[in-house]
């Protein structure tokens, strides 16, 4: 808020002024200095009553092993200043959330895989909630979406050990024997997690970017803005409209395209936005492209989709029903996004076809057709 600047005059007496030598005249310059001041209250004022603008303010970080971006736009209650302070506390909920359910150091979850096959271990509410979310998208979708694929890991390598080589097939049917929702056991009472066979292991790499984003979108809104969105690789929410009332708009990559190429936008508003696609994490081997999204029934990256954009009023549903419909394919897919309240899908499938669900006719723009190749 700009300060108030007050002019005191000074109350003048009839007396007898002492003698003293008269004063030299001020030059132009001063006078216009003091022109400028006297007017201070009125140009102040004026400020003051200007309608309120809104700035566009954006801000980002590293988090779950992603790029995280912010961008809202102030409020009269919330500065620039404020809205980067918000941004900076959203990072540090999702870097928690990280810390609870991060396989690749000491966490819950990591704690639940060491005691597999032995003993039940007792989580926070948070991490059970997630766990819960996804046994419950596992059974919805013919357990596509599973996060015991995690026994899988150490095998195919997309990551940071990236090996442009496929596993042994012998390799993979023997981790099968122990992926499958079914050998998680949950106790909502006690709050406890247990795998029940040995060599079963989970992985929340499929939902719990999504719930992240979903906290750090809280912490914006506690911190009173209204305008915004919450990115974490693919996974987007934005709440609001802009000021001048347009959606938040979001672009589909293209799968085959060069980077940052996309062949649709997306309007968004109070929605989030995922998308998994065969074209990150992957590699080109003998002709076939191989990718980090498997099917947890056959252990092999799933061939059915190129991508699959799903939109919902959640992140944490957007994130994991992106995989299961990418798994599931175009016509079961549809299905079953047309079953859940409020969700949304474009899909292009294997052989570049585009499909788009009845809740998002009128709200997708396609740019382009997707680019085709391997």
């Amino acid at each position: 808020m700009l300060a108030m600047v007050a002019t005191v005059a000074t109350a003048c007496r009839d007396q007898a002024a002492p003698s003293v030598p008269p004063m030299p005249s001020a030059p132009p310059a001063a006078n216009e200095e003091r022109a400028a001041a006297a007017r201070g209250d009125e140009t102040v004022a004026d400020a003051a009553s200007a309608p309120f603008v809104a700035e566009r303010v954006h801000g980002q970080g590293t988090a779950m092993g992603t790029h995280v971006s912010f961008a809202a736009y102030t409020t009269p209650a919330v500065d620039a200043r404020s809205t980067r302070s918000a941004f900076d506390a959203a990072l540090e909920e999702i870097r928690r959330i990280e810390t609870l359910m991060t396989t690749w150091r000491d966490s819950e979850v990591s704690r639940i895989n060491a005691a597999a096959g032995k003993a039940p271990v007792t989580v926070s509410d948070e991490t059970f909630s997630v766990i819960k979310e996804a046994v419950h998208a596992s059974a919805i979708s013919e357990g596509t979406f599973d996060i015991t694929f995690h026994t899988l890991h150490g095998l195919w390598k997309f990551d940071e050990d990236l090996d442009p080589h496929p596993p042994a097939d012998k390799d993979v049917k023997a981790r099968l024997a122990f992926v499958g929702y079914r050998n998680i056991k949950l106790d909502d009472k006690e709050k406890t997690v247990m795998l029940a066979k040995e060599k079963t292991q989970i992985g929340l790499g499929g939902i719990a970017k999504g719930y992240a984003v979903d906290m750090a979108a809280r912490v914006l809104e506690k911190s009173g803005l209204t305008s915004f969105f919450v990115q974490a690789g693919g996974d987007l929410l934005a709440r609001g409209r802009k000021p001048d009332g347009t959606e938040w708009q979001a672009g589909v990559r293209d799968p085959r395209g060069p980077e940052g190429a996309f062949f649709a936008k997306l309007a968004l508003t109070d929605h989030a936005f995922s998308t998994a696609g065969d074209y990150e994490r992957a590699y080109i081997a003998s002709g076939k492209r191989y990718h980090h999204i498997i099917d947890p029934r056959t252990g092999q990256p799933a061939t059915a989709c190129r991508s699959v954009t799903i939109w919902a009023p959640t992140a944490l549903l957007a994130d994991e029903i992106d995989d299961a419909v990418f798994i599931l394919g175009p016509e079961k897919g549809m299905r079953l996004v047309e079953s859940i309240d409020g969700v949304g899908a474009v899909i292009v499938d294997a052989k570049n076809n585009v499909g788009i669900s009845k809740r998002l006719a009128g709200k997708v723009q396609l740019v382009s057709a997707p680019s085709d190749g391997i």
